[in-house]
């Protein structure tokens, strides 16, 4: 197990709080933020701005209507501005921003693959997935599935499985059934909150929760982890790609992009000083393995406790 982590924000954090508390600060040092990863992925050969052009002259309103749940109450906690966007996960422009937004993002992971870091991010998760999971899933879950990135890598992985992607995001299950339709995938898109999917009791050998919990108070996240153990079979895993809160990275980050950065993530604070081993371990899992599969990530694994 680790150590309880300290919850209380040191005094760096406990300044950009202050900052960010601040609403026309907090909005610039979102645009900033956002500036900043335009820019870098156009400098990359990443054509944002193309791309999100190109989705926005399609005709959304049957792929919405499609996969909508129109009953479904959000938490408040999804109810705020993520990423430099006023409303968050539930946008269009969000939706058609996201790919784009990840290959800008990941970019910097690695200094000698900048094109490549999406791609080599997701390989290095999958890569620790097979290494620890023998046995090929059947039935597999991605929770916080997106616009379907890590869905449809999944899907590569394992093509044999049957996918399931579920999100909170319309907009972003949307864009995913469309991507899915290009690629000819056949995966299961279902709109409905993580914590509480009304998906069938022990129905998947494998749950995915990739880049999610970072953005989650630490309430959401236990609640998911419970729910995701009571979705697994006798002897299945779950999976947790995110930030690695250890990473020298992180605790060297200079205050200036430390702003930037908790701008656009609400709940980093919560994500940092969580017990991950603890929690899962809570929710009704062995003691789980942690690997570091990039300078700043990590991956959880952890096994339906009998």
């Amino acid at each position: 197990m680790t150590a309880v982590v300290n919850t209380a924000p040191g005094l760096a954090s406990r300044l950009v709080n202050g900052i960010l508390a601040i609403k026309p600060l907090a909005n610039l040092a979102k645009h900033q933020a956002r500036q900043m990863m335009i820019k870098r992925a156009e400098k990359m050969g990443v054509f944002w701005t193309k791309e999100v052009q190109k989705l926005q002259a399609r005709d959304w309103t049957t792929d919405l209507a499609k996969i909508e749940n129109p009953h479904l109450s959000y938490p408040d906690y999804y109810l705020t501005s993520f990423h430099a966007y006023e409303t968050g996960n539930l946008s269009w422009q969000a939706a058609f921003e996201v790919e784009s937004a990840a290959y800008a993002v990941h970019a910097k992971i690695w200094q000698d693959a900048p094109v490549q870091g999406d791609a080599k991010l997701r390989q290095s998760y999958h890569d620790i997935v097979k290494s620890r999971i023998p046995n090929q899933p059947q039935d597999i879950l991605d929770l916080g599935c997106s616009v379907g990135m890590s869905t449809l890598a999944l899907q590569e992985l394992y093509p044999q499985a049957k996918i399931t992607g579920l999100d909170l995001s319309p907009y972003f299950l949307a864009v995913a059934e469309y991507r899915s339709q290009q690629r000819q995938a056949q995966i299961n898109w279902v709109h409905a909150p993580a914590e509480s999917t009304g998906l069938p009791d022990t129905s998947f050998d494998f749950v995915s929760i990739f880049l999610v919990c970072h953005e989650l108070p630490q309430s959401a996240t236990r609640q998911i982890f419970a729910e995701a153990r009571r979705l697994l079979r006798p002897g299945g895993h779950l999976a947790i790609m995110d930030m690695n809160p250890q990473s020298e990275i992180y605790k060297q980050m200079p205050p200036y992009i430390l702003t930037l950065l908790k701008s656009t993530e609400p709940y980093l604070d919560q994500y940092f000083a969580l017990d991950i081993e603890q929690t899962l371990v809570d929710a009704g899992f062995q003691t789980p393995t942690i690997t570091r599969n990039s300078p700043r990530h990590r991956t959880v694994i952890a096994q339906v406790r009998d």
